[in-house]
């Protein structure tokens, strides 16, 4: 094996740690955004779906991506040995690896528009299912040689692959589900349901920030000019700008500097530059990102105005800003980063990359939200529902789905309360 080989390998291998570590920046988040009574449910779930979709995506979900076959699927490597060379730059097990952090990540961010309500054999069904029927499909069309990557469409790493097709899942969940016990008054009026930790939430985004330069710079899948650095530059500047603007358009909207929202600007910075990080220049990322910060404001609150509840705004964060980053390579795509498709609007490529990108975007999600509907649809009377009963979802999920409470020292404060 060459030095290059074993490099290649290295980095990705590294990069596939981080972006498995990022699971753990969701756990934080979700958790911080959600309510005490349900921080050990979110937490163990989001372990065990994890551990779900892994073994899948082993079995099938990896063949059906990356496998030899037609445009819309693959049809081989099923039950992945783990032996085979990745072309020559590059170990096959290094890169089976490293796409399946990037269908967990995609599969955690679905189980947003669960969070609270939804049950945890629910959540077990649906992570084989998602990890068969809904990502595999789209991981191949794009990144597995199919149809979209035939017309040339770009998505360096994955906001339409990995975040569009989990918030998709995640809007199916939330519009079957229905919203939360007290999250919308009868006029409509929506309450704030806020979550319980504030702390937890502001360092899960440092630890998917962190985690991107994993998501994004390794997918480089090699050292070849130390490329990887670019694409980290342009991924820190497009978190960086979405932070800023969704702080200054909360500020200006509401008065008030609003933390949260701050929060959800630079998550959706780093969602909107994930699949433009490796073809536009510098600038375009913080026009990316501060764009994304602008557009997650407002589309939190449209959601809220149709009374689709999403406590950890995946819908927005993912979803808008997933949308706005595939097509913003249809805008500042350079000639000289453009190896895939061809260059944006502002660099003489025209509309044609634009609506590349459009057509990629409304597909995939059409497929991921449509098919979740209809399996989440027919778990629904299989399963007796996908929510937990009125009284288990007052109690909290920890309790009534697990026996235990995730701050036990607090159920016996309260219990001691009651008594007095």
């Amino acid at each position: 094996m060459n030095t290059l080989f074993l490099m290649n390998s290295l980095w990705v291998m590294v990069s596939a740690v981080l972006v498995i570590l990022m699971i753990g920046g969701f756990i934080l988040l979700e958790t911080g955004s959600t309510r005490m009574k349900n921080a050990g449910h979110i937490a163990a779930k989001t372990i065990l779906t994890f551990s779900i979709g892994s073994i899948i995506f082993w079995a099938v979900g990896y063949g059906l991506s990356f496998g030899k076959g037609s445009a819309l699927i693959g049809f081989s490597n099923f039950f992945y040995s783990g032996y085979d060379v990745k072309g020559l730059s590059l170990s096959g097990a290094v890169f089976f690896l490293f796409q399946l952090a990037f269908a967990g990540i995609s599969l955690t961010i679905a189980f947003g528009g669960f969070a609270e309500r939804a049950k945890l054999t629910v959540y077990l069904v649906f992570s084989v299912l998602f990890s068969i029927l809904v990502y595999p499909p789209i991981a191949h069309w794009i990144w597995g040689g199919g149809w979209l990557a035939e017309h040339g469409k770009q998505d360096f790493a994955g906001s339409t692959v990995v975040h569009l097709t989990g918030a998709m899942a995640a809007l199916a969940a939330t519009i079957l589900l229905k919203p939360r016990i007290g999250k919308y008054n009868k006029d409509g009026s929506a309450n704030n349901l806020a979550g319980h930790n504030q702390v937890f939430t502001a360092l899960s985004v440092l630890l998917l920030w962190v985690g991107w330069f994993g998501f994004n710079a390794g997918s480089t899948l090699g050292i070849n000019k130390a490329f990887f650095g670019y694409v980290a530059v342009n991924t820190n500047l497009g978190a960086a700008a979405g932070t800023v603007a969704a702080l200054m358009i909360s500020w200006i909207m509401m008065g008030k500097a609003d933390v949260s929202m701050m929060l959800n600007g630079a998550l959706a910075g780093l969602v909107a530059i994930t699949a433009s990080c490796g073809f536009v220049d510098t600038w375009a990322a913080v026009v990316i990102g501060f764009i994304a910060g602008i557009l997650v404001f407002y589309s939190i609150r449209f959601f809220e105005k149709l009374k689709i509840d999403d406590p950890i705004a995946a819908l927005s964060v993912h979803g808008t800003a997933g949308v706005w980053g595939t097509l913003s390579n249809g805008l500042f795509a350079t000639k000289e980063l453009a190896t895939i498709g061809k260059p944006g609007l502002f660099y003489g490529g025209g509309l044609h990359q634009l609506s590349v990108q459009a057509m990629g975007v409304v597909t995939c999600a059409a497929y991921a939200f449509l098919v979740s509907f209809f399996l989440l649809l027919i778990l629904k009377v299989l399963m007796n529902g996908l929510r937990v009963t009125e009284n288990e979802e007052i109690t909290g999920l920890d309790l009534s789905e697990h026996g235990s409470y995730g701050y036990p020292e607090l159920v016996k404060l309260e219990t001691k309360l009651k008594a007095q």
